[in-house]
């Protein structure tokens, strides 16, 4: 199961002898993403993937990304990843403080 965005750390910067390394890679979108192991086993060369279902929020690991990074003003999509049972308890905690934080507004 994808779980969240794979955030990089100022290590690209270092890797790639640019400064806005990081910037430019949270730009792209195309962040990667973490896995959680819902059934033990082993996975081989030639095995594939199968798509099983997709959270009824219908929210991306893009779309993550950019409200972590960018769209925290955005209150609907908010609501949305708030709600998302996928995400680690600490995003989801997250996401509802940045709603709390806009109510006092």
């Amino acid at each position: 199961m994808v779980t969240q965005p794979r955030l990089p750390c100022y290590k690209l910067g270092i890797r790639f002898g640019r400064s806005d390394m990081v910037k430019r890679f949270l730009a792209s979108r195309r962040t990667g993403f973490y896995f959680r192991v819902l059934q033990e086993g082993e996975v081989g060369v030639g095995d594939t993937l199968e798509f099983m279902s997709r959270d009824p929020n219908n929210i991306t690991v893009a779309d993550i990304t950019q409200l972590y990074v960018r769209e925290r003003n955005n209150p609907e999509l908010l609501h949305r990843a708030a709600q998302l049972q996928a995400l680690p308890e600490s995003w989801r905690d997250y996401f509802q403080e940045q709603i709390r934080r806009q109510d006092v507004r």
